[in-house]
């Protein structure tokens, strides 16, 4: 059995065919043309052909194409309500889909639902009963797994982790709200608070010679780097981010009380220089501090394949 996944985003549209033992065998990418949600579609109907030619395959040799979509995707409708980054406002994509794929069934998914359910199915979260999975971009997507499935509320537009405030009336986010734990644990985050920090730090110092004296040149691993060089100021801007990251993760691990906890995206780069503290801090912090069963933090394994594995294998859900 084959399966065919396709992980929509802002800037590029990417599909995989998947076999039973949750690998992808073959792929196939385009730009995201974003004028029209008809040009959205008819990337993704293209992309997802010439993935499975990749593969030596046709349609009859999947089951259904999963979708995972930025944005409030209904799947019981097939309906994505909003997205800020693609033409879509009530948007049947599901069915727009589907027309162009010989009536192929389509399932659709939030993007970093499909994430969390693809490490579930073949990465760090494999074997949970009850996981979590965050990842630090642009923003800070999260995915909720219950009981072997995705959860996201009444009307799906649940799992948004990124938008919990953890700062009250702290630095503006996208989404209309103040102090999300987006706008201080993403990359964006931590770019933001080291260009804070180095507008204050003196112009010879690690920080400012790593970019160069161009500020607009930071990145995730600037901070970073700068710790390693004995920067006091880079090692004071990683305390404050890893606290930022940290105390989201504690709220989370509170609510949830997941078996596995596992954090993507380019600053888990860092690796155990990211991951020892932040277990530190939730060792502290986590009101389960005395159970003898605790939630396993670890980085995710799948990168950017996660989100085509987890649109792929959707159906298995039902099954």
């Amino acid at each position: 059995m084959y399966y065919l996944g396709i992980d929509l985003g802002g800037t590029n549209i990417a599909v995989g065919v998947v076999d039973e033992n949750n690998k992808i065998i073959a792929r196939a990418s385009t730009k995201t043309k974003i004028e029209t949600a008809d040009q959205v579609a008819d990337g993704m109907a293209e992309t997802a052909y010439a993935a499975l030619k990749n593969a030596n395959l046709t349609l009859d040799d999947v089951p259904w194409v999963g979708i995972g979509s930025p944005g409030a995707a209904n799947r019981e409708t097939g309906v994505i309500e909003f997205a800020n980054n693609l033409p879509f406002k009530n948007t049947p994509l599901q069915k727009m889909l589907s027309d162009r794929m010989e009536g192929k069934k389509v399932l659709l998914e939030n993007d970093a639902n499909a994430a969390a359910y693809g490490e579930y199915m073949a990465g760090a979260l494999k074997g949970a009963d009850n996981a979590i999975a965050i990842t630090l971009g642009t923003g800070l997507g999260g995915g909720i797994i219950i009981n072997h499935k995705i959860y996201s509320g009444s009307n799906f537009s649940g799992g948004e982790l990124g938008h919990t405030v953890i700062v009250v009336d702290g630095r503006p986010c996208t989404c209309g709200r103040s102090g999300c734990w987006e706008t201080y644990a993403s990359a964006t985050g931590l770019i933001k608070t080291t260009k804070l920090h180095m507008e204050k730090a003196p112009k010879d110092s690690p920080l400012w010679q790593l970019v160069g004296g161009d500020i607009n040149r930071v990145s995730g691993r600037t901070a970073f780097d700068a710790m390693r060089q004995g920067d006091p100021v880079g090692k004071e801007i990683v305390d404050e981010y890893i606290k930022y990251l940290s105390v989201g993760i504690v709220d989370m691990i509170n609510i949830f009380q997941p078996d596995i906890f596992c954090i993507g995206g380019g600053i888990c780069n860092e690796g155990e220089t990211l991951l020892k503290p932040v277990r530190e801090f939730v060792e502290k912090e986590q009101y389960a501090m005395n159970s003898s069963k605790k939630t396993v933090i670890c980085r995710a394994e799948l990168g950017n394949d996660a989100g085509i594995i987890g649109a792929a294998l959707l159906g298995k859900q039902e099954e």
